[in-house]
């Protein structure tokens, strides 16, 4: 099976260090799992204007491909002004309806304020169920303060901890999906 992690930030580390955690525990989880980390700070992706797929940037071609390979996925986001960030959302408007269809897809935040948790359970848990994926229940929101100083780390076991709960959930789900 193959583990796509999605961070959808395009400025600082945490949500890319927040998905990379995700993608190590599940290898540590059951290492048989090939995993890829998509950086979209690594990426051109095209706006989207509702052209065909193939009238876009090879970038954009490639990420999509990506994602829609991925047996299942775990997408990560900052949370700027109560929301996901517009790269991550143009990303997920070049994705067809269906491609989470029998996938996991968990979901890791990060942010400043305790309160926008509630972004992922209200807004990118919508869009994830729109394109049919299975959103696991033990998501996880990482307050800036579970970062040591320089930002690099995350020092809350706390937050490790829920980390490597997640990765084992969606690793379980998945297999179970693909048993049936």
């Amino acid at each position: 099976m193959k583990l796509i992690g999605v961070s959808g930030a395009l400025a600082g580390d945490k949500t890319s260090i927040v998905v990379n955690q995700i993608l190590v525990r599940a290898r540590r989880f059951d290492s048989s799992i090939k995993t890829e980390l998509v950086d979209l700070r690594d990426y051109e992706i095209d706006f989207f204007n509702g052209a065909p797929l193939a009238d876009y940037n090879d970038d954009t071609w490639d990420i999509v491909q990506k994602i829609a390979s991925a047996d299942f996925l775990v997408f990560g986001t900052p949370i700027y002004q109560a929301s996901i960030p517009g790269a991550l959302k143009n990303l997920f408007d070049h994705l067809p309806e269906y491609t989470f269809k029998h996938k996991v897809t968990g979901m890791v935040a990060t942010g400043w304020s305790d309160r926008h948790f509630l972004v992922m359970e209200y807004h990118l848990r919508s869009i994830l169920s729109y394109f049919k994926g299975l959103v696991p229940t033990g998501n996880v929101f990482v307050h800036n303060s579970a970062f040591n100083m320089d930002g690099d780390e995350i020092k809350d076991e706390r937050v490790l901890e829920r980390l490597q709960t997640l990765s084992e959930e969606m690793v379980s789900l998945q297999q179970g999906m693909k048993d049936q």
